[in-house]
């Protein structure tokens, strides 16, 4: 949810009684016993050294000019919004404004259908689809919506439906006020770029963005195989140091969001897009690293994530997968460095590490997450070593809790280095045995 205490666009003309200064306190009260005052906005100096108090225009027809007070009914242009108007929860002032457009027809029902939490792109309002489901909404047509945006402080309003089934998370969004639904967000200090009614963005992610904008990526060539709008992307660029990323993606509506994030951010010539199905990619033998950012398995890319590590040096793989994991009486990972921010929303926390830290990676893992982590290493080395016709050695260097499921799925990424076995190197290591620096060897 938004800021509270934000400035919010209001209407251009409102009712208001203007009258002589010495009369305005007296006239103020007249109307808050008569619930006619609007405390929306400030009382306003007009010509002729009066003082312009707001009326509420859903009352007018109450209204009675009192004969002991001379006074006037106007207009005020461009009112301005009153301090407490300002400081509202945004929440509370959306009811508030709600309740004064439906005035009698105001009720339980209705208030249990108002949102208490929303998603907000610049001057676009995202509600949930379980918002405004109640039929007396619908009779309230665009009042209704021109309504949410003035009371959030937005221009445009949209609401989400169920994500698609076509195998691109294409999100079912209805724009209901405004012309277009691209957005800028700004996210960790990267500009993203995309139309809500094509695109999904998925704040759920942060912790692993942020994990991903500090990996010491500096000169390195990385391939993102599941680009999206560039959630991993950006950041290998912006803030991780990458020379130069290839970014796959199937979606047209992401190719062209994120080609629009690459010229906002500055790094449209430090990125290639390739459009179309990643599995078909004709790429290899260039990635120092490469990202598998797909749920929740990234399984069908790993073929094609073995052909593009280089063949002499190796890199690392960043695997994503869902993990399902019973649950357990005492399954809290410790901190390894005790940042809050990157913990995961059940408390857990992990931090990027590729050196492993000090620890053995056994001790900081629930064993359904290391048996996954050192079956995939296992799966990894077989593809390469299958793919080069020669041992290739794979080590885990961090599993991550991006964030949990229910019931007892988690959202895990396992940082894999994978490197060819030199000749002098055959035969040594390959007990599966705890490697130094705490990871763990499995080639």
């Amino acid at each position: 949810m938004e800021a509270t205490d934000v400035p919010i666009p209001v209407p251009r003309r409102v009712p208001a009684l203007a009258t002589e200064r010495r009369f305005a306190q007296r006239l103020r009260e007249r109307l808050e016993e008569e619930r006619l005052w609007d405390g929306r906005y400030r009382p306003q100096p007009v010509p002729g050294g009066r003082l312009a108090l707001p009326v509420l225009e859903e009352k007018l027809s109450q209204l009675r000019l009192p004969p002991e007070m001379p006074c006037e009914l106007l207009r005020i242009q461009d009112p301005v919004p009153s301090r407490a108007a300002r400081r509202r929860p945004p929440a509370q002032r959306l009811r508030d404004e709600l309740r004064r457009l439906l005035g009698a027809g105001w009720c339980e029902e209705l208030e249990r259908d108002v949102p208490h939490a929303w998603q907000r792109h610049g001057d676009l309002v995202l509600l949930s689809e379980d918002s405004f489901k109640a039929a007396p909404w619908e009779r309230l047509g665009s009042a209704l919506w021109e309504t949410v945006a003035s009371a959030l402080g937005a221009r445009r309003v949209a609401r989400r439906g169920r994500v698609m089934p076509d195998g691109m998370r294409t999100p079912s969004v209805t724009l209901l006020l405004g012309r277009h639904g691209w957005v800028e967000h700004v996210d960790n200090g990267i500009r993203y770029a995309f139309d809500v009614t094509k695109c999904m963005f998925s704040p759920g992610n942060i912790t692993e963005k942020l994990r991903v904008a500090s990996l010491p990526c500096s000169g390195e060539v990385v391939v993102d195989l599941y680009a999206g709008i560039g959630y991993f992307t950006l950041p290998f660029l912006v803030h991780a140091g990458a020379a130069f990323v290839h970014a796959c993606e199937w979606n047209s509506h992401a190719v062209e969001a994120l080609h629009r994030s690459l010229v906002l951010n500055g790094v449209r010539d430090r990125c290639h897009i390739h459009g179309g199905d990643s599995r078909q990619l004709q790429l290899r033998d260039v990635a120092d690293r490469v990202n598998l950012g797909l749920i929740p398995s990234s399984e069908e890319g790993w073929p094609v994530a073995c052909r593009l590590l280089k063949k002499d040096t190796g890199g690392v793989l960043h695997i994503h997968h869902n993990v399902e994991t019973p649950p357990a009486p005492s399954a809290v990972l410790r901190a390894e460095r005790g940042s809050p921010e990157a913990a995961s929303p059940g408390g857990e926390a992990q931090h990027p590490r590729e050196d492993g830290g000090e620890e053995a990676l056994g001790a900081r893992l629930r064993p359904e997450w290391q048996r996954w982590a050192e079956a995939t290493a296992t799966r990894i080395r077989g593809l390469l070593a299958e793919l080069h016709a020669r041992p290739w050695r794979t080590r885990v260097l961090h599993v991550e809790a991006v964030k949990s499921y229910a019931p007892h799925v988690h959202h895990l990424v396992l940082d894999l280095e994978c490197r060819p076995v030199l000749p002098l190197q055959q035969g040594v290591g390959t007990s599966g045995a705890p490697a130094p620096m705490g990871g763990c060897d499995t080639g």
